[in-house]
């Protein structure tokens, strides 16, 4: 009896000392809980860009370990929760940065969710022969710093989000401070979506303030192993000195040429479509017209017919000068991406309706020829051969090789300005916006890598390209 007291004494003081050590250790973890959730505002929202970055660290160490069938499940989700948000994202991006009109970045964004590549995009290739095989595949850079532009915040956004964790990455994006409230919200968002998806938190972060210091400060981080940079040239240069792996989208001024073979009426409704898209905002947005001289006047008058106003007072264009093009040569931001219509107010020109361009004749040296604008403002600029076009295109484009269309029936012609470009997009006979996959074939993308030359991105140019090799075996011709 008296061994037995002993024995039963000895287990509760067993389970007691277990109880207590439980609690120690479940102190010390939600310790660090706390102490790894120290500056985060919301999900995946952070105080400073240290705690942002080492949170994805810990999350993307985990997703790496995650089978390919867990990447396609939480792009799946995202796509499928984030299709019902569409009006209401498009919405709050027009109410924020002032740009663009919402039917058009429900369109884009639509776009961005259909068509933005995942997994399958990751494609493994292989050679075999007499010493064995080696496979080349693509695997994760780890954390990914991305900057988002504030003309196309919430597409970027989510293509971004889509190709960089179909790579396996995880991502910190340093968005645009003049769309930092929808950008939050949509980080926090696709956070929910990720966690409740397949139970990692912090997959993507940012900032509760973006500022151009974070910026820098994230080019620089240790823990951040690729930078991925939509915006303007000065943005990409700093980024390129990092000394990191730089994919970089810069800017762009793209011609839309049409000679004497094209269908006229077909050509002048393209561009009308592809340059008025959001107020001109995309990158890939036909910038100005380059025209053979005998069909000027019916291209413009077709133009005119589909939804454009032509100004043609010298003093109205002088206005429109005036009020867009800032003395330093750069657009007025006060106009980028506003309505035809509020800057034919601001320059008291008449107009019938809601026209979706200004179409202005100009020299191929006028500053809404040589600038990028941004605005629905189209300048139509006369020459008298393909030769002299074919050069004017090259000088408007200025060696960006971003985009650039043309409309011709002459196949020769067509190639020869395609060569010549030498631009990630070439539209031949179609809409700008062809070349994103939207009324033509091909995957989108918001980030267009012209400067550092992978052009179009997707989840393979956000993963390492590795070499594998076994010396033993597996070939079997």
């Amino acid at each position: 009896m008296m061994e037995n007291n002993i024995q039963l004494k000895e287990m509760i003081r067993s389970m007691v000392i277990d109880v207590l050590e439980g609690k120690k250790q479940e102190t010390a973890s939600s310790q660090h809980i706390k102490q790894a959730s120290r500056g985060q505002v919301e999900p995946g929202v952070f105080d400073t860009v240290d705690e942002a970055i080492q949170a994805a660290k810990v999350a993307q160490e985990r997703f790496e370990d995650c089978t390919l069938a867990t990447r396609e499940k939480v792009i799946a989700d995202i796509r499928a929760a984030m299709r019902p948000r569409v009006q209401e994202l498009a919405l709050k991006t027009v109410e924020e940065t002032g740009m663009g009109r919402v039917a058009d970045k429900v369109l884009k964004l639509n776009l961005t969710l259909d068509k933005t590549p995942g997994v399958e995009d990751l494609v493994t290739e292989c050679e075999t022969g007499d010493n064995g095989m080696t496979l080349y595949e693509l695997s994760a850079y780890g954390v990914i710093g991305a900057i988002t532009p504030s003309t196309n915040p919430a597409e970027t956004l989510i293509c971004n989000t889509i190709g960089m964790l179909a790579a396996g990455n995880a991502v910190f994006f340093s968005v645009h401070p003049g769309a930092k409230h929808l950008s939050r919200l949509l980080v926090s968002e696709l956070n929910q979506i990720i966690s409740k998806s397949i139970g990692i938190e912090n997959l993507i972060v940012t900032l509760s303030e973006p500022s151009i210091e974070s910026a820098q400060e994230m080019m620089v981080h240790p823990d951040v192993s690729l930078l991925v940079v939509t915006g303007g040239p000065g943005v990409v240069k700093q980024a390129l000195q990092s000394g990191k792996k730089v994919i970089g989208a810069g800017a762009g001024n793209p011609p839309a040429f049409v000679d004497e073979t094209a269908d006229i009426k077909k050509a002048a409704q393209d561009i009308v479509l592809g340059a008025s898209l959001d107020n001109n905002i995309l990158c890939i947005a036909e910038k100005s017209v380059v025209a053979m001289r005998q069909i000027e006047p019916q291209l413009v008058q077709e133009m005119v017919r589909v939804g454009c106003v032509l100004v043609e007072n010298q003093q109205d264009i002088q206005r429109l000068v005036d009020l867009t093009v800032l003395p330093n040569g750069t657009p007025n931001k006060k106009f980028v991406g506003k309505n035809a219509s509020v800057i034919l107010d601001a320059a008291r020109i008449p107009y019938n309706g809601d026209p979706r361009l200004i179409i202005i004749r100009t020299p191929k040296d006028h500053p809404f020829a040589v600038i990028e604008m941004l605005m629905p403002i189209l300048p139509v600029v006369t020459v008298d051969s393909f030769d002299e076009g074919l050069e004017v295109c090259l000088m408007l484009e200025a060696g960006l090789h971003h985009t650039a269309t043309m409309h011709s029936l002459n196949m020769e012609r067509l190639n020869r300005m395609a060569r010549k470009m030498k631009t990630s997009i070439f539209v031949k006979n179609g809409p700008s916006y062809a070349g994103l996959g939207f009324s033509g074939e091909g995957t989108t993308t918001f980030t267009i890598a012209t400067p550092t030359g992978e052009s179009t991105t997707s989840a393979r140019c956000f993963a390492r390209r590795r070499r594998c090799c076994l010396t033993t075996g597996f070939n079997i011709r």
